[in-house]
C-alpha cells in the first residue's frame, strides 16, 4: 500500500453535469486542470491534489459574477443523479439525521470532514480536508457550506436563514449581495476558519422528503462501502496522516493518537509493530515528509519549518534533518532549491557542513 493509497476520491457524475449548468464544459475543466479526459467516465479517481485542480480550473473558467454561479450550481443540481452518499442525507429524518449521515458518507466521494458541534443555540460546522497539502481552492469551499443549507431548506421546505458565515478568504465572488441574500445573513470574509453556523432549533425541523424505505435499502450498503474502505487501511499509514496533521501543534502523542483511533497505546503499538514499525519511526518519516515539503516553500524560514514540526528548538531539527538527509536545513534547500543558504550559526552545529 502506497503513502497516497488512502487519498483517492471519485468524482460524482452529477458533478460534471452541474458545470454544463454553468455554461461550462467538462472537457475544458478537465483540459485546464491539466488531467486526463478519462475521469469523466465517472469510474476513475482523482486525488486531493487533482480534485483541487478541477475547482480551480472551475473558478478560473466561471464567470465574473462567481456568486451568482454558486447559487445556480446549487440550487440548480439534480439530486437524482448524485452518488446514494449524497442521495441518503435528502431522505433523512430531520435536518440533525441529514447533517449526521453527510458527515459520516461524504468520506466515500469527496475528501473533506465536515465538523459538527452543537453548542447552546447554535450549531456549528467546521470542514477539514484530509491530504490536502496545499490549501483548498476558495469556490470548493464556498460550493460545500452553501450546499449544507440548501440540504436543510429542501428536506424541511422552509427557506430558514443561517446564523452567520465565514470564509478564510479574501472576497473574490463578485456580487456579495447575492450570497448573503441565499445564507440569509451577513457574509465574512478574511476569519479565522470556513465556517456555517446555524440555529439550533432548524436542526429539529423534520424532512417532508423522509425515506424510511429508501434509507432501509441505502444504509446497508454505505456502511459496508464505509467498513470495506476502513479495512483498506493500515494502522500505520492512518498513524502517520494523523501525526503529519497534528505536527503544527507541537509533538504528537502516542496516547492522544489511540485514544482517536479508539484503542489503547499498547494495541496501537501491537498493531505498529504487526506492521514491521512503530510510532517513533512513523514520527521521524513523517517529519522528514513534512520537512521537504516546507523547505520547498522559499518563503518559509527555518526557524519556522522547526516550529511548524514540531521542534522546540531550531538545533533539534538541524540534528534530525541531517540525520535523514546528510545536509543541513538550508543547505538542502540551496542544492534543490538554489536557494540562497541560511548560515546562521547554531549552538553545537555548523551548517556548513
Amino acid at each position: 500500500m502506497t503513502a497516497h493509497s488512502l487519498d483517492r476520491i471519485k468524482v460524482p457524475v452529477a458533478t460534471w453535469a452541474s458545470f454544463h449548468q454553468l455554461g461550462i464544459s467538462s472537457q475544458e475543466v478537465v483540459r485546464k486542470a491539466k488531467l486526463p479526459l478519462t475521469i469523466l467516465t465517472g469510474t476513475a479517481e482523482v486525488t486531493t491534489a487533482q480534485y483541487f485542480a478541477i475547482w480551480s480550473a472551475v473558478s478560473e473558467l466561471m464567470s465574473d459574477d462567481a456568486a451568482v454561479g454558486i447559487i445556480k450550481f446549487i440550487t440548480e443540481s439534480n439530486p437524482a443523479q448524485m452518488p446514494p452518499s449524497a442521495l441518503a442525507p435528502y431522505h433523512a429524518r430531520d435536518y440533525r439525521d441529514s447533517l449526521t449521515r453527510i458527515a459520516r458518507y461524504k468520506q466515500l466521494c469527496f475528501p473533506e470532514r465536515l465538523h459538527i458541534i452543537e453548542d447552546g443555540e447554535l450549531c456549528t460546522i467546521e470542514l477539514e480536508f484530509l491530504y490536502a497539502e496545499h490549501r483548498e481552492p476558495p469556490i470548493l469551499v464556498y460550493l460545500t457550506l452553501a450546499s449544507l443549507l440548501h440540504l436543510g431548506r429542501i428536506g424541511s421546505g422552509h427557506r430558514f436563514p443561517a446564523r452567520s458565515v465565514e470564509f478564510l478568504y479574501p472576497n473574490p465572488l463578485g456580487d456579495v449581495g447575492a450570497l448573503e441574500k441565499y445564507f440569509g445573513c451577513g457574509v465574512k470574509f478574511g476569519a479565522t476558519n470556513n465556517r456555517l453556523t446555524l440555529h439550533r432549533s432548524d436542526l429539529d425541523r423534520h424532512f417532508v422528503t423522509y425515506n424510511a424505505e429508501l434509507l432501509d435499502i441505502l444504509d446497508p450498503a454505505l456502511e459496508k462501502s464505509l467498513d470495506d474502505k476502513e479495512r483498506s487501511k493500515s494502522t500505520s499509514e492512518t498513524v502517520k496522516w494523523i501525526i503529519k496533521r497534528s505536527l503544527d501543534g507541537g509533538r504528537p502523542d502516542v496516547q492522544i493518537i489511540a485514544r482517536e483511533l479508539g484503542m489503547s497505546e499498547r494495541t496501537l503499538q501491537r498493531r505498529l509493530t504487526d506492521e514491521a514499525t512503530s510510532f517513533k519511526q512513523l514520527l521521524s518519516d513523517a517529519r522528514r515528509e513534512k520537512a521537504r515539503e516546507y523547505l520547498a516553500d522559499p518563503s518559509l524560514d527555518i526557524k519556522e519549518v522547526a516550529f511548524l514540526l514540531g521542534y522546540e528548538e531550531k538545533s533539534s531539527f538541524y540534528r534530525a534533518f541531517r540525520s535523514w538527509e546528510g545536509d543541513t536545513p538550508s543547505n538542502w534547500r540551496l542544492l534543490h532549491l538554489g536557494i540562497e543558504a541560511n548560515t546562521e550559526d547554531i549552538p553545537g552545529i555548523s551548517p556548513a557542513h
